[in-house]
């Protein structure tokens, strides 16, 4: 059962709003992080935070052009903010299982390492990684 998936600036306290900063495990509580850092995410991005949300079933929207006013770092990287509607419009939960912005959070720092595209990247960086090195090596030394 999912929620409807209109989003509407009145709606907006039916919503929560997650940066990547707040499920960085490289962050401080200082610079915004908001879960444990034994249950946060490296380096999470906006885009994964929505993919985890909306295949579990909520709605995810993205905005890619926003930052956490405590980034200091303006890579494309740490931009964006994923809105996520928690609860529907009589109040009810859209989901059981997340009764809180927390609860969603947690799951999604979970969830990140997880994806197809961190496991793969992990797979199959290091020997493009290593050969790019060697060959950059071997012009410096000609």
């Amino acid at each position: 059962m999912a929620c409807a998936t209109a989003w509407s600036p009145a709606d907006q306290d039916r919503f929560i709003c997650i940066y990547p900063a707040y499920l960085n495990n490289k962050k401080t509580i200082a610079e915004g992080r908001w879960i444990p850092i034994s249950k946060a995410a490296e380096n999470p991005t906006a885009t994964e935070i929505q993919d985890v949300c909306s295949a579990v079933g909520l709605n995810a929207f993205l905005e890619k052009n926003k930052m956490y006013s405590r980034e200091w770092n303006s890579n494309v990287q740490y931009r964006g903010r994923v809105w996520v509607k928690l609860e529907q419009e009589d109040g009810s939960l859209c989901l059981g299982q997340f009764p809180s912005g927390k609860s969603v959070m947690l799951y999604a720092a979970e969830m990140i390492p997880k994806l197809k595209t961190r496991t793969q990247k992990t797979g199959g960086g290091d020997p493009n990684l290593q050969q790019g090195e060697g060959s950059k090596t071997g012009k410096a030394k000609r």
